[in-house]
């Protein structure tokens, strides 16, 4: 595995996957405001770069979801990575329903076990590991539900097999988080309306409330929270 990229200068370094809008942009725009070197990485070199350029991140472009495209990602990411957060996912299309549910297992999980087991070795002392899970991997949804419940267990395994080296691993949870292009386009005023309506504070999330979460648990403060899931979903789901 080719070295990379380091700054050199003992500040924090961050990859976020799938960082080129919504929730992803809002956790590397947060990163970046809290001092960390963040790379923001996804397939839309166009929209990477917007971003980057609009936050104060670096872009690098590579599907998460090919291995051969992970395997040559690092020569371009940081030679030690303080925190990384798979992102990457969301609904993914199929012909049939075979390759609908392939392909979203694809999209969620595949991604973060393919880019975490790229990265492992950079992972620095005391790193911090956050994949995006889903309200759906505990109230159901499909194949979208299923593949964020498998985030889950994954999870769990990997705080035990990095723990030891004082890395934590955690899910964060959301639910209905508006200004994403997950809940974007089919969204009716009655759906939304609806899912509002299952919030105990009656309010959308937002994609800052999912950054600032992300925020917390990648800091060093957090350093004895590891293996769980962390709803942000204004109580829609209770977290028991």
């Amino acid at each position: 595995m080719s070295t990379g990229t380091s700054t050199g200068t003992g500040t924090r370094t961050a990859v976020v996957t799938g960082g080129g809008t919504g929730i992803g942009r809002a956790i590397a725009a947060e990163l970046v405001a809290r001092g960390l070197e963040v790379v923001v990485t996804g397939r839309r070199e166009d929209v990477l770069a917007a971003t980057a350029a609009e936050i104060g991140a670096r872009a690098v472009a590579f599907d998460a979801a090919d291995p051969d495209q992970v395997e040559a990602a690092p020569a371009d990411l940081p030679s030690t990575v303080d925190v990384l957060v798979n992102n990457a996912g969301g609904l993914a299309g199929g012909d049939d329903l075979k390759s609908q549910w392939l392909a979203t297992c694809e999209s969620n999980v595949v991604t973060a076990v393919l880019v975490t087991t790229a990265l492992e070795p950079r992972l620095a002392e005391q790193a911090r590991v956050v994949t995006i899970g889903s309200i759906a991997g505990r109230r159901g949804g499909g194949s979208y539900g299923a593949a964020k419940a498998a985030v889950e267990a994954w999870t769990a395994e990997l705080a035990f097999k990095l723990g030891g080296r004082g890395i934590t691993a955690n899910v964060v949870s959301p639910g209905f988080i508006e200004d994403t292009e997950f809940f974007g386009g089919a969204m009716t005023d009655q759906r939304r309306a609806t899912l509002i309506a299952q919030t105990a504070n009656g309010r959308a999330g937002t994609p800052a409330d999912v950054a600032a979460t992300v925020a917390f648990l990648t800091s060093p403060e957090a350093g004895h929270i590891t293996g769980q899931v962390v709803p942000v979903n204004g109580g829609a789901h209770l977290g028991r």
